[in-house]
């Protein structure tokens, strides 16, 4: 079995996310410690469950670990960062779940926090609470990371290894281009899984009749709403600029096919309703990985913010990166990044994306 990455793990906000973070390294690495910090009532269902091996209720307690992952709503997440930066080591890792990334990288920029990373895992379920936590609940997701330029190529590599080793597929995004991508892919559409629910309900009870059975297509497209209000409340306020013009942009979308709709055209629906299917297939494209894996050596120097850079340049251009290792010089003044990237394609592209920062790059 392979070392932890971490050997002690901080859990503050044990729910569905914390929770099964804690049941997949527990099942990862079975002598881990886990301290899960929350409401008592949580952290004995977590106990229960197997989610966690200490509990307190104080988040002081995260200082005994060399790896935080702050789990609740996203405001609670910056304050939780802010109050525990002046007290943090030097080589301990901090990352978050939230589904928005600028506040918080904004608050470990100001804080200091140089060990934190942001993060974003593309995973849970309508359901909220520890008792529906799962250890596989990571298989296969796609994991967002945010480093800047001040984080640490050694404490980013830990935090890649334990995500790439708990099932997850780590990716690194910017904090800015991350949250104006959520807010079209998975802001907006809890907006409008309220709004058609809401639409639905009203209908029927204005005509005074039954609410109908529902189809397949609804029940899809509405499976989210009304999600957790103390989080969704708070995704909704922190990226409210960027969730705006992605609302504006779907009104102005309504707005023209329903001028399409009214006049008629049905040459005009059938081209409209073709694109979408070609978009939609395009997207799903676009989250296919597979081939074989390739193993890239890049060469780079001892400066702050390399790995970030190389991460961020892959994570632009879609290229996942299946793993990675980190190989200093013995005079510390230059290294090796090790790559596995998936695809003999996208290796290619990879190369081709590291000559253009400057790296030489080989290809094991």
């Amino acid at each position: 079995m392979a070392e932890p990455p971490f050997r002690t793990i901080a859990i503050v906000g044990v729910g569905l996310i914390g929770g099964s973070v804690g049941l997949a390294a527990r099942a990862t690495w079975p002598g881990v410690r886990v301290i899960g910090i929350d409401a008592r009532d949580v952290l004995v269902s977590a106990v229960a469950l197997g989610a966690v091996t200490d509990t307190a209720g104080d988040v002081s307690a995260a200082l005994a670990a060399d790896l935080i992952v702050l789990c609740a709503p996203v405001a609670v997440n910056v304050a939780t960062l802010a109050a525990l930066a002046p007290r943090l080591g030097p080589d301990a890792v901090v990352t978050d779940v939230g589904s928005t990334k600028r506040d918080i990288v904004a608050a470990a920029e100001a804080h200091g926090v140089h060990g934190f990373v942001g993060g974003h895992p593309l995973a849970g379920a309508e359901t909220a609470g520890v008792e529906h936590a799962r250890a596989d609940l990571f298989e296969g997701a796609t994991w967002y990371l945010t480093p800047t330029a001040r984080t640490r190529g050694t404490l980013y590599e830990r935090l890649h290894r334990l995500l790439s080793q708990i099932g997850a597929h780590p990716a690194a995004i910017d904090a800015e281009t991350h949250d104006r991508l959520l807010a079209t892919v998975s802001h907006l559409p809890h907006v409008l899984a309220n709004v058609l629910v809401a639409q639905a309900a009203r209908t029927r009870t204005e005509e005074d009749e039954p609410l109908p059975a529902t189809g397949p297509s609804f029940r899809d497209i509405t499976r989210v709403a009304g999600s957790n209000t103390a989080i969704w409340r708070d995704i909704y306020l922190a990226n409210a600029d960027a969730l705006l013009d992605s609302i504006d942009d779907a009104l102005a979308r309504l707005t023209a096919f329903r001028a399409t709709l009214a006049d008629g055209d049905g040459a005009a629906i059938g081209a409209w309703n073709d694109a979408a299917r070609d978009d939609r297939r395009r997207l799903l494209e676009g989250d296919l990985a597979g081939g074989e894996v390739c193993e890239l050596r890049v060469s780079v120097p001892n400066r702050p913010g390399v790995v970030a850079e190389v991460a961020l340049a892959l994570g632009r251009a879609a290229i996942n990166i299946a793993d990675m290792a980190l190989y200093p010089a013995p005079d510390r003044s230059s290294g090796y990044i090790i790559l596995w990237i998936a695809g003999a394609e996208r290796a290619a592209q990879a190369e081709a994306l590291m000559a253009d920062l400057g790296l030489p790059v080989s290809r094991a």
